[in-house]
């Protein structure tokens, strides 16, 4: 599958540290976000990287050239930030089959796989990785709501009052179906066109959409102290991986 990073964004709420590049080359734990990305996705089996650029473009693709890790990059322009669901229409003509999406701010350390799967089994018209956080957040996110099959039957942009608990964590696939969808979507409160408005539609389309339980954790890095954060995960596992290989080593001295 081809992989779409929607990376236009300015990164207002992480100010200072995007006051000179863009959000998506804010550094954590040494690496910018969207190589954390890249990797991801390359270990996804990704065929090509469709990156959606915006607010100082230059120094994303000055940075990444034409290819990561031996895969591919083409670059799209969103020229004015509109919301995620205009953002990925830049995108369309690039696109014939089913695809992964991922938000150019999040840092994942989850079961990214079990999504491409349920898209592969043709069981579904489109998946998402999902999960449960304090009922007294979930109005920060895209709400979903959902049947007993896994299923969701329903999702809300930063609801006053949602439904649950559930929350899209910023990687999803989905087929073609969702740029009409996506053409279809009218400006929200926010004078945006919300990719949770596209999904919407889908479902009132008849369109199956699944969920898939968060196995792992992600990080959605909005904040400076979301940087910190996720810098701090991620030292912490290179940290035991480390302790971890030495303690092997010393064993097979031993032996």
């Amino acid at each position: 599958m081809k992989a779409v990073v929607l990376a236009a964004g300015k990164g207002t709420r992480l100010q200072p540290l995007t006051d000179d590049k863009p959000k998506g080359m804010v550094e954590v734990a040494g690496k910018p976000l969207l190589t954390h990305c890249f990797e991801q996705l390359v270990e996804l089996d990704a065929e090509e990287l469709l990156v959606v650029v915006g607010y100082r473009k230059q120094d994303i693709i000055d940075h990444y050239g034409d290819s990561f890790d031996g895969v591919p990059i083409t670059y799209a322009h969103q020229r004015e930030q509109n919301g995620l669901a205009h953002a990925l229409l830049t995108v369309e003509e690039h696109i014939d089959d089913a695809f992964m999406l991922m938000l150019g701010d999040n840092v994942f350390r989850a079961n990214l796989q079990d999504v491409c799967n349920r898209q592969q089994e043709q069981r579904a018209d489109a998946a998402f990785l999902v999960e449960e956080v304090p009922w007294e957040e979930a109005s920060r996110y895209g709400v979903c709501d959902t049947n007993k099959y896994g299923e969701i039957t329903e999702v809300l942009e930063k609801p006053d009052d949602p439904p649950s608990n559930l929350v899209m964590t910023g990687f999803y696939t989905f087929t073609p179906a969702i740029f009409h969808a996506c053409h279809l979507v009218q400006p929200s409160d926010r004078d945006e066109y919300e990719i949770s408005d596209a999904i919407d539609l889908l479902i009132h389309s008849g369109r199956t959409i699944d969920a898939i339980r968060l196995d792992g954790w992600r990080i959605d890095v909005g904040y400076p102290e979301d940087r910190e954060a996720a810098t701090q995960r991620l030292t912490g596992e290179a940290d035991a991986t480390d302790e971890s290989e030495t303690a092997d080593e010393s064993v097979a001295e031993a032996e």
